[in-house]
């Protein structure tokens, strides 16, 4: 008999017979244990495989050391028997039946048939009665690291031996260790180059680069977004030194890091998130946010790197850091850089004088020439009045056309009151406008701080009475704070006493401001805002009251109130045929410390009929800091009935970013701050961008505020959806909005 090893894959036709008409329930022994079995044997993907030279060096040297004609590795699989490596027969896969094998399976040891045809179990097998006249059998059980017998290292002889000593069974014991050991390296290199393979395709589909180098810190792998990343193609990465994606500067300590790290030292670098510089091929830098991971193989040390380019972010996060402390329109520092300064000089124990600048005819101006003027105006108000301070004090925008100058160090009120004039002097000389000059006036409320302890809010509240009776008297455009101005905080409670009576003489009413589809100018909803109908002084809009009433009783009943009216004035114009109506309401921050809003919003929402998508409620950072501790909880119940959360003046606060993370809002409004103006200046430009990216990962749709001018929804037409200002509609009555959305639907129907 020739050795067979190169010999095609066949089956001895009574063989192939016996194979193909076996039952469906077979006659030979099964172990309890088959199907665990079968699975372990299938790990090692070695049945129909070709012939492979370490199997079959074994296979030759047990014939040579039993002097067998036949030996042969077997796998024993679900319905027959495959024979990886053997020598002296010319087939490689047999049926279960009659096969010595099957019975190998079911022992621990060495299974040693003397005569097979003395043996009723094989007196009549293929084996036996055919063309190879098998008369001996010995088989070595392979059993695999889980503990099963997958197959057999067997010897078999067309003569009967009976002296199959304990010597010949170690022997034939050792040689199916070292199929053993062959067959675990086999499985271990197919995981290797499976693993391999896998990560291959992860790393081309992954738009991080990820990169491999050795302990030489030479570039194994790089990927296409690698390549895209850094400008190195694959065949200029591959081979050389890691560090060319090293900033020069940071080289040493890289290269220093490697070589600890293979050296066995800790580094700070593997297994965490870092963020660091990279540079690219063309010399810049930018940065990057690294994941690195060391490992041997094969014991060679490895390192995988997993790159992330995170400029868009950094640059997203600088621009909303630069709102959070900076006035978007005017540049200078907000209320919070403020309230920030004055605190840590009232903790200091420092003096300070605090002048509060209110315009005089700026209303006038934004009603005639509308906001893009005003706010030229006040951009150049700022421009002077930071010129001023240069040096001296600190000059921040409170909101509106409100200014604050700071000065630290000294409560001279002399010397206050004399800024305050000089501010006074630069706002009235005249500001250019197109080919026009405008002009604009100014009272300042001054107030110092007295002994060696003072309280921040109390100097501005002060500040804030000055400037009451500066515009009060209309006499001196400057008032310094003085004891006999306290009376004036009780005068200023008298508001509040008008406001009880408004609502009692349901003088409130509510207005309405479109929010149109930028892409077509379909109205798709509706933001309700609150007006205060005065008797003698006519339609007051809230800037002249809402803080009165948000700090007092009536908070909570005219807030139901209002959300109550909007959600059956929504349900109205559903009817109408504007089925997808959605409407604004704006939140008070009383309603959160109520503890009944989603019960409150539920019965709004039954009473008119409209369904929960239909509403909207918008937040203010202001109301999410007022009430953190409770309001997530309410929040979130109120997603799960269905309504919108959107968060209103988004880009103008200094918790935004976190409060995408932690808040289930479902809307950004970008703050007309960013939209509105002459034109969007490249700052206003970057954060809007910023704005809009940050609200595609989130997931969360975008509306813009502000809009006055066409140029300005073109321009939000490419970042966002949706939006609302004064090219579109003014906030009016109901009756006023219901015409315009008929109209809008009637052009529409036509078009």
């Amino acid at each position: 008999m020739g050795d067979g090893r190169r010999a095609p894959f066949r089956v001895p036709f009574a063989m192939r017979d016996a194979a193909k008409g076996s039952s469906p329930t077979p006659s030979y022994p099964m172990p309890d244990s088959e199907d665990r079995r079968l699975r372990s044997l299938e790990s090692f993907h070695i049945l129909a495989t070709g012939p492979e030279e370490g199997f079959d060096v074994i296979v030759r040297h047990a014939r040579r050391l039993f002097g067998a004609p036949i030996a042969a590795i077997s796998f024993v699989a679900a319905d027959h028997q495959f024979f990886k490596a053997r020598q002296g027969v010319n087939f490689c896969v047999s049926s279960r039946e009659g096969s010595f094998c099957t019975h190998a399976i079911l022992e621990r040891d060495i299974f040693v048939v003397p005569d097979a045809t003395l043996d009723e179990r094989f007196r009549s097998s293929p084996f036996v009665t055919g063309p190879l006249q098998i008369r001996f059998y010995a088989g070595a059980p392979l059993v695999s690291p889980e503990g099963q017998v997958i197959g057999s290292l067997c010897i078999m002889d067309t003569t009967p031996r009976h002296g199959f000593g304990e010597a010949d069974r170690e022997a034939l014991r050792d040689l199916a260790e070292m199929v053993l050991e062959r067959l675990e390296a086999r499985r271990a290199a197919l995981a290797e180059e499976s693993g391999k393979r896998r990560f291959d395709a992860v790393a081309q589909a992954s738009v991080d680069a990820i990169i491999c180098a050795d302990g030489d810190n030479r570039i194994l792998t790089w990927n296409g977004a690698a390549e895209r990343m850094f400008g190195y193609s694959a065949a200029e990465a591959v081979g050389r030194s890691l560090s060319i994606i090293v900033p020069p500067a940071q080289r040493a300590m890289h290269e220093a890091g490697v070589k600890g790290a293979v050296s066995g030292r800790p580094t700070r670098l593997i297994g965490s998130l870092v963020t660091v510089s990279a540079v690219r091929k063309d010399g810049s830098e930018f940065p990057i946010e690294l994941s690195l991971s060391h490992w041997q193989e094969a014991g060679a040390h490895r390192f995988g790197a997993i790159i992330r380019d995170i400029t868009d972010r950094i640059t997203a996060e600088a621009g909303l850091k630069r709102a959070a402390d900076f006035d978007s329109l005017t540049g200078l520092s907000n209320r919070r850089v403020l309230e920030q300064r004055m605190a840590a000089a009232a903790d200091g124990g420092r003096a300070a004088a605090v002048i509060l600048v209110d315009l005089d005819g700026f209303k006038e101006i934004n009603d005639s020439l509308g906001h893009a003027a005003g706010d030229e105006v006040l951009k150049t108000v700022a421009a002077r009045l930071d010129h001023l301070s240069q040096g001296v004090a600190l000059a921040s925008r409170l909101g509106g056309d409100e200014f604050v100058i700071l000065v630290e160090g000294n409560a001279d009120p002399m010397a206050a009151t004399a800024l305050a004039h000089s501010a006074i002097a630069e706002i009235v000389r005249p500001i250019e406008i197109g080919l026009r000059c405008v002009y604009v006036g100014a009272s300042c409320g001054v107030a110092v701080s007295e002994g060696g302890e003072w309280q921040a809010d109390r100097l501005l509240a002060d500040a804030d009475l000055a400037l009451y009776r500066a515009k009060a008297d209309g006499k001196r455009p400057v008032r310094l704070f003085t004891q006999e101005l306290r009376p004036l905080e009780h005068a200023r409670e008298s508001l509040s006493s008008g406001v009880r009576q408004a609502w009692e003489r349901r003088e409130f009413e509510l207005y309405y401001q479109p929010q149109v589809r930028l892409r077509d100018g379909a109205i798709v909803g509706a933001e309700a805002l609150i007006r205060w109908n005065h008797p003698e002084r006519g339609v007051l809009s809230p800037a002249a009251f809402l803080s009165t009433l948000e700090e007092g009783l009536l908070a909570v009943p005219v807030s139901e109130w209002i959300l109550r009216t909007a959600c059956i004035q929504a349900s109205e114009w559903r009817a109408l045929g504007a089925s997808t109506f959605r409407m604004g309401v704006n939140l008070f921050a009383a309603q959160f410390r109520s503890g009944d809003l989603p019960a409150v919003v539920a019965a709004a929402l039954r009473d008119a009929g409209l369904p929960a998508g239909g509403l909207e409620l918008e937040i203010t950072e202001n109301t999410i800091l007022k009430n953190e501790s409770r309001i997530t909880s309410i929040l979130h119940e109120l997603r799960a009935i269905g309504v919108g959360i959107a968060f209103d003046d988004y880009g103008t606060g200094y918790a935004s970013l976190t409060m995408l993370k932690d808040f289930p809002v479902s809307r950004l409004k970008i703050d007309r701050s960013f939209v509105s103006g002459s034109g969007l200046g490249r700052s206003n430009v970057a954060i809007v961008e910023a704005i809009t990216r940050l609200a595609s990962g989130f997931d969360l749709d975008v509306i813009a505020e502000g809009i006055e001018t066409p140029e300005q929804a073109d321009f939000m037409r490419h970042h966002c959806a949706e939006g609302q200002g004064y090219l579109f509609g003014r906030p009016m009555p109901a009756e006023d909005f219901s015409r315009l959305l008929l109209a809008r639907q009637s052009r529409h129907a036509v078009a």
